[in-house]
């Protein structure tokens, strides 16, 4: 490795960013498990225990992330304290020994992010659905699919958690930002795209069939450590939220709503009363968001690749039909149908639906093998 002024800034940079993460975490564990302590005293009634629980897995899962960041930060530490020594110890024996630590150590780096971003089975994700065609009916099949979701995570194990929504007089769905647990990247990777849902509305006197649709998309959880956004290119805003969540969401200005200068890109969450928590739910968001953007970018440079996987994973391609008279659900990309429909929105049978497509993936890669 080259004595450059640079690789050392490099280091530094990154230094102070885990450092500022492994803090951001530590608040952030700290307020889960004060969270937690007030819902196991609060109450014995189920759904009182049932939030601790949840409370205490995700305080869990945030102090495993914590304690791999940590164990980064010591070794990113470790190698700009080697780098610095290498180019200003002025014995030239003790220099040389530092420069080969520094070798080791950035080695030893490389392969540690390598295996983060190589590793993608333990992935959250990032759930968006959108209201598409059909006005008022379209945001109440939006709201059927964020159901459908959050029920699939269930009998999954994902965590399933509410960042913004924006809903409809009837309740509908125009907008909503979801974030689910690990593994739920890979999990619900074909669900990107149109869905189309065929049934006579609530507000249909006339008993006639519409067809709406909504749109969903599913952005893997993207690791600090892949994407780096510097904060200059930020704009970050405070602002009171609406809607449910008491009087004290309300009262404080918790909301964040965080902006990426260069793309415009934004992303807001309210749906936690503290604004250290909504604000990295909103830049797992952006990251996201910003990650996804440069995949589009780079998309069809990747056609022939695209060959061997189920559809496009275009947001425009429709992908799926949801027919209520005939109780049918049919994925168009591979013209499975399955006649469960009720059971596939209750998150029941909607991994028969995954299991087909999988083997059509699989069908596919092979074929080009």
């Amino acid at each position: 490795m080259a004595d450059t002024p640079v690789a050392a800034t490099d280091f530094a940079a990154r230094l102070s960013r885990l450092e500022a993460d492994c803090l951001a975490l530590e608040a952030e564990v700290a307020e889960l498990e004060q969270a937690m302590g007030e819902a196991f005293s609060a109450s014995s009634s189920p759904e009182a225990q049932g939030k601790a629980q949840a409370l205490a897995k995700e305080s869990g899962q945030v102090r495993a992330r914590l304690t791999r960041l940590q164990g980064e930060r010591e070794l990113v530490r470790r190698l700009v304290e080697a780098t610095r020594l290498g180019a200003e110890e002025a014995d030239a024996e003790l220099a040389a020994l530092a420069r080969e630590e520094r070798d080791l150590l950035a080695q030893e780096l490389a392969q540690l992010d390598q295996e983060a971003e190589g590793d993608d089975s333990d992935r959250g994700a990032i759930l968006e659905i959108r209201a598409g065609a059909g006005g008022e009916e379209a945001a109440l099949f939006a709201g059927v699919l964020a159901r459908m979701y959050r029920r699939y995570a269930e009998v999954c194990g994902w965590a399933f958690e509410e960042l913004s929504l924006s809903q409809n007089d009837l309740g509908g769905l125009r907008e909503g930002v979801f974030a689910l647990g690990a593994g739920a990247a890979r999990g619900l990777r074909f669900e990107s795209g149109v869905h189309r849902v065929q049934r006579v509305p609530v507000t249909e006197a006339g008993g006639r069939i519409h067809t709406s649709t909504a749109t969903v998309a599913v952005l893997p959880e993207v690791r600090e450590v892949e994407l780096e956004i510097k904060p200059q290119e930020l704009r970050i805003d405070t602002y009171r939220a609406g809607g449910a969540g008491g009087q004290h969401v309300n009262r404080t200005d918790s909301a964040v709503r965080v902006t990426h200068l260069p793309t415009g890109i934004v992303a807001q969450c309210q749906d936690e009363k503290s604004q250290h928590r909504n604000r990295a739910q909103a830049m797992a968001v952006l990251r996201a968001r910003l990650f996804d953007q440069m995949q589009e970018q780079a998309r069809s440079a990747e056609d022939q690749l695209r060959r061997g996987q189920v559809g496009s994973g275009d947001r425009s391609e429709r992908i799926r039909t949801y027919n209520y008279p005939q109780n049918r659900v049919t994925d168009h990309r591979i013209g499975f149908s399955l006649r469960r429909l009720d059971a596939v929105l209750e998150g029941e049978a909607l991994a028969e639906v995954f299991a087909a497509l999988t083997q059509a993936e699989s069908d596919a890669l092979s074929s080009r093998a």
